[in-house]
C-alpha cells in the first residue's frame, strides 16, 4: 500500500525532536498512544536509536504505520499494537515514557480522560509524559487559528476540541504526575512533559 502521509506530522516532527533529544536521552522504552501515519515512530525511533519506540494505534492504522515501519527497517521501532485508550487493560505492561502527538483534541472527553487512567496504571515512577497538540489557557483560546481550528473540530465530531490546559493537568495531577514543563512549540502547538512521582 502507498504509505500515508501527513503535512503536520511532516512539519512538526523536527521541533519535537529538539524537545525529545534532551528529554528522552535517559529513556529506555517509549510507548507512543495513537501512530497515526507512523511518520512520527519512524522519525523519533531513527533519530533516538537508545530507544524502543513501541507504536501502538486503532487496529484500521495499522496498515500505514506497518507501510512506514516496513520501508525504515529500524531494529528499535516495534510494528503497532492494537491500543484503544478507553480500554480498562492495555497490552502494554510498563514503560519509562509515554508520547502522544495531536490525539486529546480528536477524541472525546472521556477517551482523554480514560487515556490518563491508562497512563497512570503503567507508566513507571520516575517516567515521561510528553503531549503535543493545541491547548486553551484560562478557556481562551491562544491564536485566532487555534480558534478557527477548534470550530472545524466541533463541527466535525461535536465530542472533539480543544482541550483546556487546566483540565488536562488535573487529570495528570490525579495519576501522579507533576508538570514539568510547558514548552512553547510552532503554530501555535505546546508540548507538556510530566513526570511520574516516585
Amino acid at each position: 500500500m502507498m504509505k500515508p502521509y501527513s503535512e503536520a506530522c511532516e512539519r512538526n516532527q523536527q521541533p519535537i525532536l529538539d524537545q525529545l533529544q534532551t528529554l528522552f536521552a535517559d529513556r529506555q522504552q517509549v510507548l507512543e498512544i495513537s501512530s497515526g501515519t507512523g511518520q512520527h515512530a519512524v522519525c523519533f525511533g531513527r533519530a533516538l536509536p537508545h530507544l524502543t519506540w513501541q507504536t501502538s494505534d486503532l487496529q484500521p492504522n495499522h496498515a500505514g504505520i506497518r507501510a512506514w515501519l516496513d520501508e525504515a527497517q529500524l531494529a528499535n521501532v516495534l510494528l503497532p499494537l492494537v491500543l484503544d485508550v478507553t480500554d480498562a487493560v492495555w497490552p502494554v505492561i510498563e514503560v519509562d515514557a509515554i508520547f502522544n502527538a495531536n490525539a486529546v483534541h480528536i477524541m472525546s472527553w472521556s477517551a482523554v480522560q480514560r487515556m490518563f487512567e491508562g497512563i497512570g496504571r503503567i507508566l513507571q515512577s520516575g517516567g515521561l509524559l510528553c503531549l503535543y497538540g493545541p491547548f486553551n489557557y484560562g478557556g481562551a483560546y491562544t491564536s485566532a487559528s487555534n480558534a478557527n481550528f477548534d470550530a472545524w473540530l466541533k463541527a466535525r465530531d461535536t465530542l472533539s476540541g480543544i482541550r483546556d490546559f487546566e483540565a488536562v493537568c488535573e487529570l495528570a495531577t490525579a495519576q501522579g504526575l507533576v508538570l514539568l514543563q510547558d514548552v512553547v512549540m510552532p503554530s501555535n502547538n505546546r508540548l507538556l512533559v510530566w513526570r511520574k512521582s516516585l
